[in-house]
């Protein structure tokens, strides 16, 4: 099947989503954010019709529509720190109110509905590959580069906001990342199944992973695996590639319940003088030790 052009780009930007989206989503699904990726495929697909309805791009109005709704999201979720599930919903039901909206007023549709809600992987252009080659990279870059204060802000943001780290920065960053991310995916399995690729990964990597690290490599292996293999079995069966990615994926997780593995305690309780991770640049608790005094440590190590 590769001895087409269009079937090389469609592998080639596939493969590129299934490395962002785990990448992005790991951190959004360890933070219980899960579902941030519904909620800003319904602000997409109403930047969509706002673009139908006033002649733009499709993608560029997703984009623009993504830029604003997660920083928006991310503002109303500082104020309402309690309440952050509350306010995914509210954005969830807004955008898709504001694109039933809009859909209504646009009478005469000049764009494909189809291929935006459900992904057209074998239309995949040239240009639109190296678009997302550089969504990317840029977001290969961002986690590498801000990994530990990443890894940090994922398990107790209060505490990285204490130890002096720029969290609302990089919570900026991570929502402009992640609209950034289902703006341009919609191309590929369409806006109602990003979400999908953000989760189901990193869902499979939770239950076969023991560390943080190897869970985003793992959501990453599972992403590909789940592309390639759902490419290949939509090109022979002659299916949707983007619902076909997804039960994939979805096949995947429950392979990986059945050899889930069980609870393990990485960290024993440490005194703070023996543990080289925690002594690095004054922080404290980085390494997720439980720190003890010298008697106490002696007397669990006895």
């Amino acid at each position: 099947m590769f001895e087409m052009a269009f079937m090389q780009r469609a592998w080639l930007a596939g493969l590129i989503m299934a490395l962002v989206c785990p990448l992005i989503g790991s951190f959004l699904v360890l933070r219980r954010q899960s579902m941030i990726g519904d909620g800003l495929g319904h602000i997409a697909f109403a930047g969509v019709t706002a673009g139908a309805l006033w002649g733009f791009s499709p993608v560029l109005s997703a984009a623009v529509a993504c830029l604003i709704g997660s920083l928006t999201i991310e503002r109303v979720r500082n104020l309402l720190k309690d309440n952050s599930e509350m306010v995914l919903a509210i954005f969830f039901y807004a955008g898709m109110g504001l694109a039933v909206v809009l859909a209504s007023l646009n009478k005469d549709s000049g764009f494909n509905l189809g291929s935006i809600l459900f992904g057209s992987l074998m239309t995949v252009s040239g240009q639109d590959l190296w678009i997302v080659g550089i969504l990317g990279l840029a977001a290969l870059l961002f986690v590498i580069w801000y990994y530990r204060p990443l890894q940090f802000l994922t398990y107790d943001e209060n505490a990285a906001r204490v130890a002096g780290l720029p969290v609302d920065k990089l919570n900026y960053l991570l929502a402009v990342l992640t609209a950034l991310t289902v703006a341009l995916s919609m191309r590929i399995v369409g806006l109602l199944l990003v979400s999908a690729m953000l989760v189901i990964p990193v869902a499979c990597a939770l239950q076969t992973s023991a560390s943080f690290a190897g869970t985003i490599l793992q959501a990453m292996l599972y992403g590909v695996v789940s592309v390639s293999l759902g490419l290949v079995i939509s090109f022979y069966a002659n299916l949707a590639p983007g619902g076909t990615i997804i039960l994939v994926a979805t096949g995947l997780f429950l392979l990986a319940l059945m050899f889930k593995k069980k609870p393990v305690h990485h960290h024993q309780p440490l005194y703070h003088e023996e543990c080289a991770e925690c002594e690095q640049d004054g922080q404290v608790d980085v390494c997720g030790h439980v720190h003890h005094s010298h008697e106490q440590y002696q007397h669990n190590k006895d």
